[in-house]
């Protein structure tokens, strides 16, 4: 899988949230779908991650850092690749920033969710 360039990866990330990761005890291939899977199996391999996310004491660090570095690939912090999209069509820079807590706003902000 290709990484992402470094650049946006936001300044100010910690790294230490992710040692608490629920997603630590399962299969990484449950967050990242295979190529050209479509339909009910990305549904239900979507809402199986979903799942472990809901369980998962660093979800918002997760879905923060997920949509302040534009995460392109997997479900981070419980939100899906086409949920993150919207987000990153909807907002701009001015509105939500790349400063810890931005992402998290703008998902709340702008698809409902909790914080």
């Amino acid at each position: 899988m290709p990484q992402q360039p470094l650049a946006q990866v936001p300044l100010d990330a910690t790294w230490e949230w992710q040692e608490l990761g629920a997603c630590r005890e399962a299969d990484s291939t449950l967050f990242f779908h295979p190529q050209n899977e479509r339909g009910t199996s990305r549904l239900r391999r979507d809402r199986a991650a979903k799942a472990v996310c809901a369980r998962c004491p660093v979800v918002a660090h997760c879905a923060d850092y997920a949509i302040r570095a534009r995460e392109p690939y997997g479900v981070w912090g419980g939100l899906t690749e086409e949920e993150r999209e919207r987000v990153y069509l909807r907002a701009t820079l001015s509105a939500y920033g790349r400063e810890k807590g931005a992402g998290l706003r703008a998902a709340h902000d702008l698809l409902g969710l909790a914080q």
